[in-house]
């Protein structure tokens, strides 16, 4: 965890802060709604398992999940027919108890990382355009373990519906590129402290109005003890030899009307709480 020092103020952390930023390019002239919702869902994993708050890649826990359905619905079809022997009944019996306790302790945590999904979904199509995510993991917002930044110097998300789930070879390669970059500036190399939650911060304009996922939050800070991991992710930005041409808009939230002021942070509603996993004793 990195933490700074008592007493510092807000102007100094900023600062010091700043020494942390990553920044990271796609080939991409633009980002649309498909690509950031692929990032986003993306880094959201990855910090949930290199936190040891799953047990493993959030894609395995779904496909696992999906398997344990599927075979509730074979053994409770199973059971309904009358021609099964005692013992295979009782063989099958033992085996939904174990079917249903392994449902049971998935199910929330599916249920609230598919909701969280559908909020940032939402939040896509309502406006198109972010500057900034913030993935924020501990007791509470204010009292956070570790806090995870984004930052989109894309200028504007290209509004792009029904294609929010494509995994694209741009979404696919950005999402690699900003995991490695997390990963080389030391993301997830503390160790387990136990279940805790992971909270998402949206930095969007003030209109934003989905209340049953988003609650306005214009004056958040979090502990100035905490120094956050940075990305800032950039579209692609050509150079030529007589002057610039930015092929892709500045790095600057293009927004009809809209100024720095009118960016405030949203809180999501739907936070992921982590499961207790089991870790291996070490030898003294």
């Amino acid at each position: 965890m990195r933490r700074r020092e008592e007493g510092e103020g807000e102007g100094e952390s900023r600062s010091e802060s700043e020494n942390y930023i990553k920044e990271i390019e796609t080939t991409a002239e633009t980002l649309d709604e498909a690509v950031i919702f692929h990032v986003i869902k993306e880094i959201v994993g990855f910090v949930l398992y290199m936190h040891q708050q799953i047990p493993s890649l959030l894609q395995d826990l779904n496909q696992e999940f999906d398997e344990l359905q599927t075979g509730r619905k074979d053994l409770e079809l199973v059971l309904t027919q009358t021609e099964v022997k005692a013992s295979s009944r009782r063989k099958h019996i033992g085996r939904m108890r174990e079917v249903k306790q392994g449902i049971k302790r998935l199910e929330k945590l599916m249920s609230s990382v598919s909701v969280l999904q559908t909020a940032i979904q939402l939040m896509l199509h309502e406006i198109h355009s972010i500057q900034g995510v913030m993935l924020v993991l501990g007791s509470s917002p204010v009292r956070p373990q570790h806090v995870y930044e984004m930052l989109f110097s894309h200028g504007r998300v290209v509004s792009d519906h029904g294609k929010e789930n494509t995994k694209s070879k741009v979404a696919e390669a950005l999402s690699r590129k900003a995991i490695r970059a997390l990963i080389s500036s030391g993301a997830g190399s503390v160790s387990y402290a136990g279940p805790t939650k992971l909270f998402i911060m949206v930095k969007a304009p003030a209109t934003l109005n989905l209340p049953l996922h988003f609650l306005p939050k214009r004056d958040f800070r979090y502990s100035k003890k905490i120094v956050p991991f940075k990305l800032r992710i950039k579209c692609k930005t050509r150079y030529h030899d007589m002057g610039t041409s930015h092929h892709c808009p500045p790095p600057s939230i293009a927004l009809p009307g809209a100024t720095s002021n009118d960016l405030i942070w949203f809180q999501c509603r739907h936070a992921i709480k982590g499961l207790t996993i089991k870790t291996p004793l070490t030898e003294e």
